[in-house]
């Protein structure tokens, strides 16, 4: 997927979009052979994107009553895969808090961990830019690998600005879209492990239950932000599916890929929109550099108008772990209690259940 270039660019209500494997696969003189190969894309370059149905014919050497090795790109697909496993997986993830999958390359103990893995599960889309290759090479060594978001129905999905065929990859940032990756990850951990049927259904159904219940709670905070304070200003284009879900104005200095460059001329209109607009507040987020975000300060205060920061979101990766932001719903939870509050809404001062740490 081509990089997206810097755009300034509204994401409002109004936008709306355009097998199992089996005996005979690759053996473990092969995936050693292929572990060499995509140890030297470490340092390497970005591939076209894939099918999101990428999948291996190998069988699942896991000894019997071991749980199943889940290997996902980022934390918000990761946390699927164990809410709907429970005790029958083992999930791992290659990016972690405060980590950026944008722009992380495959270091030599990804590689290993990608080959040793039953199931990898990315998001797709493009988010992975520079796994791409490593994602495409572990799938042609035996290894199941699925492009979840990429299996979402494209009617769903947020088309890109200016390219054609190509999709905004934060699908998470809707909880009603991010049900739909749901089903997929079910989809796989039931083929990959069909004696686990119950325990994976079972996970779903309650997973389901918890997605519903955040969306619930988002709707109603978002809604109590006044209409024309409906404007939310980010580092980088992660939000358009939040925006599209509850009516907001989003827009970005950097585009869809952190890894897209901003130029004079971007700082320059958003800080005319900042001051004409009287936006409040804008938003730094926790894998992004707050450089260009403090550049917008300070260029609407030179014109007399004061916008503060409102806080940090997460955009591409979850919180720390071991803490309620540190899980997809904890996550979501944080991010639209605090656009909420810092736009001129009044939601539960520690979130949806008390847990937010601030």
């Amino acid at each position: 997927m081509p990089l997206i270039s810097p755009l300034l660019r509204s994401s409002g209500h109004a936008r709306s979009p355009r097998a199992p494997r089996h005996p005979g696969g690759p053996g473990v003189l092969a995936r050693l052979l292929l572990m060499l190969s995509l140890a030297a894309i470490a340092a390497g370059c970005g591939a076209a994107d894939g099918d999101a149905t990428t999948t291996a014919t190998a069988t699942p050497t896991r000894p019997a009553g071991e749980p199943v090795g889940v290997l996902a790109t980022v934390g918000m697909v990761a946390d699927l895969a164990r809410a709907i496993g429970g005790d029958r997986v083992r999930v791992q993830s290659l990016v972690g808090p405060g980590m950026d999958p944008h722009s992380h390359r495959p270091s030599r103990d990804d590689v290993r961990r990608l080959m040793e893995a039953d199931l990898v599960l990315a998001n797709g889309l493009g988010l992975e830019g520079r796994m791409l290759e490593a994602l495409d090479r572990a799938a042609a060594a035996g290894v199941r690998v699925r492009r979840v978001a990429e299996a979402i129905d494209p009617a769903r999905l947020l088309p890109a600005a200016d390219f054609e065929g190509v999709y905004d990859p934060h699908a998470w940032m809707d909880p009603g879209v991010w049900s739909l990756a749901a089903d997929i990850v079910h989809e796989e951990l039931r083929a990959i492990d069909p004696e686990g049927a119950e325990v994976y259904a079972a996970g779903a159904a309650a997973l389901a239950a918890d997605l519903e219940a955040l969306a619930a709670y988002a709707d109603t905070v978002m809604a109590g932000v006044p209409v024309e304070q409906r404007i939310l200003v980010t580092a980088h284009d992660a939000f358009g599916y939040l925006g599209r879900r509850h009516g907001y104005e989003v827009l970005a200095i950097q585009g869809l890929s952190t890894e897209s460059e901003a130029g004079v001329q971007d700082i320059e209109r958003l800080v005319d929109l900042l001051v004409e607009r009287r936006v409040p507040a804008v938003f730094v987020e926790s894998t992004v550099s707050e450089r260009n975000i403090r550049a917008l300060l300070a260029g609407a205060a030179a014109r007399g108008h004061e916008v503060r920061i409102g806080g940090s979101l997460f955009s591409d990766a979850m919180g720390p772990e071991g803490t309620w932001e540190g899980t997809y719903r904890g996550m979501i939870d944080h991010n639209v209690t605090m656009i909420a509050r810092a736009l001129g809404g009044s939601p539960p001062a520690r979130g949806m259940l008390g847990r937010l740490a601030e």
